[in-house]
């Protein structure tokens, strides 16, 4: 499977009791689909999958796949640091017709590399499904190697890594290494035009939840090659990227979002709304791109 371009980390929207606002989860396929992504990725962290119970977090995979009917990939995040339950969530959403899953590193019981290495593997050999890597260790607590990494890559199955590690040298060497078959991907905004230049071949992105066009116009440049255009599209964004991460994903965003009347802005515990610092931080941001 292709994996290039802008994947959007869709959000949750809630209404005000908590519940999943399922007419405003519509509207934002539709947004995206219409925008020109590449794909969307429910159920991640910028979905707020950790307070999501898994009939709910099947359900809005299930309804996104089905709105999007084709229209672009969908990337559903399935993992677990739990083998077992990961397996039951893919298969699932293997049956709903998904592109492919998002399977984040096992979090909190931190496994040893080999550890790592035969999740990935136990879960690629039972499930007939392209996975990408979730490698984010400031939420996991640990990070994926790329030798570990590049073991994983030769199975068929696992085809692609979202990398959020924040370290560069780490994702150049990966990228120097890695087979044909194995893509990467940025899993943070403001890093994806540098990895883009690297060899990846596009973002895994949160910004793109309101800026979808900007983000497939940064994306699309990076990947011509047209660095003068892309380093315009860079320093134009920035103050949005770093904006976006002032307070806890999916926050900041959520916020954004509320304030062009996308969504309501409802959070689930621990999550809540942030402070009055941040917001102006965001609404300047806002500002300077017009939104």
């Amino acid at each position: 499977m292709k994996f290039e371009g802008i994947y959007t980390a869709l959000i949750t929207p809630f209404n005000e009791d908590g519940s999943i606002d399922w007419g405003a989860l519509r509207d934002l396929v539709d947004f995206q689909v219409a925008s020109g992504v590449a794909g969307i990725a429910p159920m991640g962290t910028t979905g707020e999958s950790p307070t999501i119970i898994h009939e709910d977090h099947l359900k809005i995979i299930e309804f996104v796949t089905k709105q999007a009917a084709g229209r672009c990939q969908i990337i559903a995040g399935t993992g677990s640091n739990c083998t077992d339950e990961a397996i039951k969530m893919t298969k699932i959403a293997k049956d709903m017709g998904v592109d492919a899953t998002l399977q984040v590193a096992p979090y909190y019981n931190k496994p040893s590399m080999e550890g790592f290495y035969r999740h990935y593997m136990t879960i690629a050999d039972i499930v007939d499904l392209p996975i990408v890597v979730y490698n984010i260790p400031g939420r996991t607590g640990k990070n994926i190697d790329n030798a570990t990494m590049l073991r994983m890559a030769k199975h068929p199955n696992i085809q692609a890594v979202k990398e959020a590690s924040g370290d560069v040298n780490q994702m150049m060497n990966l990228i120097a290494a890695k087979p044909d078959t194995f893509t990467v991907l940025s899993g943070d905004d403001n890093l994806g035009f540098l990895l883009i230049a690297m060899g990846g071949k596009g973002i895994v992105s949160v910004a793109s939840n309101i800026i979808p066009k900007e983000m497939n116009a940064l994306c699309n440049a990076a990947l011509a090659g047209n660095m003068e255009e892309t380093k315009k599209l860079q320093y134009q964004l920035l103050p949005f990227f770093r904006a976006e991460f002032c307070d806890t994903n999916p926050v900041p965003i959520k916020y954004a979002m509320a304030k062009k009347k996308m969504i309501k802005e409802v959070y689930r515990l621990p999550l809540c709304p942030m402070n009055d610092a941040c917001k102006a931080q965001m609404d300047a941001a806002m500002a300077k791109l017009g939104l």
